[in-house]
């Protein structure tokens, strides 16, 4: 049974008969700003290229706007389609950092290797739906598979903390002394995480959420894989002042593909979740059902750091 509670009303959302989400709308990020949570969702058209649209809760799980038009599509040459079948924006990440809100995301042409781009919007001119975004940059090592990424919302002694998972097994991490001057060259990405044979997680593993500040440390999500490719959730406490130390880790899944939301859609058996948030002790979980829905689940915080505290043994 899943630590987390799926919200009754899932999928708080669907596609519709906008074209550029008229496909499948999933793996969301989300950000909370001045009592709203902004939810920045995937989406597909009918022709699989990717865009990121922003749906708006006041609650953290009833949407009570979806604009009309994506906030962010693709422009530069190593997202734009080069052959028919997917490319463009996918799965983004956001966190804030002083004024400025940072996006990691996939990129894709369709061709080449999946990479981490990276770019920004000033806070006020989000709020304000102004998309001044920032010219994207590729970040990852060159001519290698890179996703699932994201900073620490706090830079350290050694520099930004940057999650990804570099050749498609891993979880990985570097210190980027810089954000707007990366050489991702030079990046030697350390392993922070890996597959646990003949557990649930056991084919490859991936960023879910940026990383959540607490006392105790970072608290941070991941999607596990089973060899007959189930995606489930798991979850990690990094050291708050290490965080390349991994101080325990979940055994069981958090969440895993049980409704039929989840079980059934354009990618079947997936749970995929880019985005949490605690509010009133209670952590949100905003993640992707089978490819095709944004849907929300939350769980008591307290419970998530007893499931962690029992897993220090299974890192």
């Amino acid at each position: 049974m899943s630590l987390f509670q799926r919200y009754e009303e899932n999928p708080i959302i669907k596609p519709d008969n906008k074209y550029w989400r008229s496909l499948c709308t999933f793996n969301p990020g989300v950000i909370e700003l001045k009592g709203l949570v902004y939810i920045y969702f995937r989406a597909m058209s009918d022709d699989m290229t990717s865009t990121i649209g922003l749906a708006i809760s006041k609650n953290g799980l009833d949407v009570s706007e979806i604009l009309d038009e994506p906030i962010y599509s693709p422009r530069e040459i190593f997202e734009k389609k080069m052959q028919p079948g997917h490319s463009g924006c996918e799965d983004p990440r956001v966190v804030l950092v002083g004024e400025r809100i940072l996006m990691f995301y996939t990129a894709y042409d369709g061709i080449h290797h999946p990479k981490v781009a990276f770019t920004w919007i000033h806070i006020d001119d989000f709020l304000d739906f102004k998309w001044n975004w920032a010219k994207p940059k590729l970040i990852s090592p060159p001519d290698v598979d890179d996703k699932d990424a994201c900073t620490i919302p706090q830079k350290f002694d050694e520099g930004f903390f940057f999650i990804h998972r570099t050749g498609g097994v891993n979880m990985v991490y570097d210190y980027i002394s810089d954000l707007d001057d990366i050489d991702p060259r030079q990046l030697k990405s350390c392993k922070l995480l890996e597959p646990r044979p003949g557990l649930w997680d056991c084919k490859k593993v991936g960023l879910a959420s940026p990383p959540l500040k607490l006392s105790e440390g970072w608290l941070t999500f991941y999607h596990g894989v089973s060899y007959d490719n189930i995606y489930r959730v798991g979850g990690i406490l990094l050291d708050p002042h290490r965080p390349s130390q991994v101080l325990s880790r979940t055994f069981d899944p958090l969440l895993s593909p049980e409704a039929w939301y989840e079980e059934k859609g354009y990618v079947n058996n997936v749970v995929f979740p880019c985005g949490a948030l605690i509010r009133d002790e209670t952590v949100y979980l905003y993640y992707g059902g089978a490819d095709r829905y944004v849907c929300v689940a939350t769980a008591p915080l307290r419970e998530l750091m007893t499931a962690l505290k029992e897993g220090q043994n299974y890192c």
